[in-house]
C-alpha cells in the first residue's frame, strides 16, 4: 500500500515538472488608469524615487520598509534600495531610461523573497483632460518561477497592488492640481 501511495506521489511530482516546463518562459502584469492632472506633475512623481514611495502601495505592507536613496535625485541612475518584511522582501529599483512626461524604464533587482530581475515601465499618455498612466513588469522566469505560477497567478498577485498604486497616485495628483495656485 505505501508503496502505491510512494509511486502516486511520485508520478504527481514528475506531471507537475513536466508541465511547468513547458509554461512560457516571461511574463507580464500590465494596468493602467486615466488621472486628471497633467503627464509632467506624473512624469515627476514617478521620475523620483523620494515621491514614489508615498504612493507606492508596497510600503503600506510594511510600514518599517527600510528605503536607502543613492545616485541622482532624480532620473536615469537614480535608485532605491528597500529591506522589509516577507511581504515586501528587500531588492532595489534603478532608473534606467527617463523620457520627460512620456516614460520611466527601471530595472527591478529582488534579493528576497526569491532573487531575479525584471524591467518596470511607466508611460504617461495625455487623452483629453487626462492622463493614461500604465504601470507595467516584465520579465523572464526561472524553471522554478514556472513551478510557482502552476500554483500562483503573478497577474493577479501583482495586478491588485498595481490597481492599488495607481489609484493612490490618483489620489495625491488631482489633489495636488486642485490645491496648486
Amino acid at each position: 500500500m505505501i508503496k502505491k501511495i510512494l509511486l502516486g506521489l511520485v508520478a504527481v511530482i514528475a506531471l507537475i515538472l513536466i508541465v511547468a516546463a513547458f509554461q512560457p518562459g516571461e511574463f507580464q502584469v500590465k494596468r493602467s488608469r486615466a488621472i486628471a492632472a497633467p503627464a509632467a506633475a506624473l512624469f515627476e512623481q514617478v521620475n523620483d524615487h523620494r515621491k514614489f514611495v508615498l504612493w507606492n502601495p508596497w510600503e503600506k505592507l510594511d510600514p518599517n520598509v527600510k528605503n536607502t536613496f543613492t545616485g541622482p535625485a532624480t532620473g536615469v541612475g537614480s535608485v532605491c534600495s528597500w529591506q522589509g518584511n516577507s511581504k515586501v522582501g528587500a531588492g532595489s529599483a534603478t532608473i534606467i531610461e527617463s523620457k520627460p512626461s512620456e516614460l520611466v524604464r527601471e530595472r527591478m533587482d529582488w534579493k528576497e523573497p526569491m532573487e531575479g530581475t525584471s524591467i518596470v515601465e511607466f508611460t504617461f499618455k495625455p487623452e483629453g483632460n487626462t492622463t493614461v498612466v500604465t504601470w507595467q513588469m516584465r520579465g523572464t522566469n526561472t524553471y522554478f518561477g514556472k513551478v510557482m505560477c502552476l500554483f500562483m497567478n503573478m497577474d493577479k498577485m501583482l495586478g491588485g497592488q498595481f490597481e492599488q498604486g495607481l489609484a493612490n497616485l490618483k489620489t495625491q495628483a488631482e489633489t495636488a492640481a486642485k490645491t496648486s495656485p
